[in-house]
């Protein structure tokens, strides 16, 4: 085990030669900790190793004087996978990747009420799938996760999941309008699918469908006479979007399953 806590290379320890000149922090780690150079890398990648306080997770960040603690908890056993939900504002575009909503995954965006227990860090924002595509026009609950237990139940086997969505609409149903969506109306080329709709005031519509592709809502909409202004959703399978506030995120806690 290595030697925990912290150390300032300017005040070295008895044997080891004081160094005034830059090195990799993967080096001094190895070092000051009495451990291994690969061990030390795991560490800092693993995110337990800080510099005057601040996380650093490259191993070949370059440390002179300052602090280098390593955290007490701090374990070579590989860090598992996140999965991040986020509550998408419209107007971004989440359909092919998870880089244009990288930028709203930040420390201030998390919500105060996640319970995760897990620091966030940067290698979290690396190597995400976006599990739970969703269109520029809409708002809501979007997953993004490194998993492939998730990607499989949400890409792969996405027949099976339900999604569930509230739609403002404007306009006058028509007479069957109602029954017709319930029956599911098809995008060309493609069967209905079942789904149940029901009206939640007079002017938003509840939707909860598996296998939805980006813009069916508003073709099911227009077909019975309506127009779709705005839609969000809040649940994928059964985790509902809860709490979350427009631009926030959390990560998926151990016990949630989808």
């Amino acid at each position: 085990m290595p030697r925990r806590g912290t150390v300032t290379i300017g005040a070295s320890p008895p044997g080891i030669p004081n160094m005034t000149e830059s090195i990799r922090l993967a080096k001094h780690v190895a070092e000051r900790f009495i451990c291994s150079r690969r061990e030390a890398e795991q560490y800092i990648e693993g995110g337990w190793v800080t510099v005057d306080g601040v996380v650093v997770e490259e191993p070949g960040h370059r440390v002179g004087s300052e602090a280098v603690s390593l955290h007490p908890d701090a374990t070579l056993a590989p860090q598992p996978p996140v999965t991040i939900l986020l509550n998408k504002p419209a107007g971004l575009e989440a359909l092919a990747d998870a880089a244009p909503l990288l930028a709203l995954l930040t420390p201030a965006a998390r919500a105060a009420d996640d319970r995760s227990g897990q620091r966030m860090l940067r290698r979290h924002l690396s190597a995400l799938t976006l599990a739970a595509p969703l269109g520029k026009v809409a708002s809501g609950l979007v997953v993004l996760t490194q998993d492939f237990r998730v990607t499989r139940k949400l890409v792969d086997d996405a027949s099976r999941i339900e999604h569930e969505f509230v739609v403002d609409v404007q306009g006058q149903i028509q007479a069957d309008g109602l029954a017709r969506l319930n029956a599911g109306i098809p995008l060309p080329g493609r069967p209905p699918g079942p789904v149940k709709v029901s009206w939640q005031n007079e002017t938003r519509l509840r939707f909860a469908a598996k296998a939805l592709k980006t813009g069916h809502i508003t073709v099911m909409c227009e077909a019975v006479g309506l127009q779709a202004t705005g839609m969000r959703r809040i649940r994928v399978g059964r985790l509902p979007m809860a709490g979350l506030a427009q631009g926030q995120w959390r990560y998926l806690t151990a016990h949630e399953r989808f």
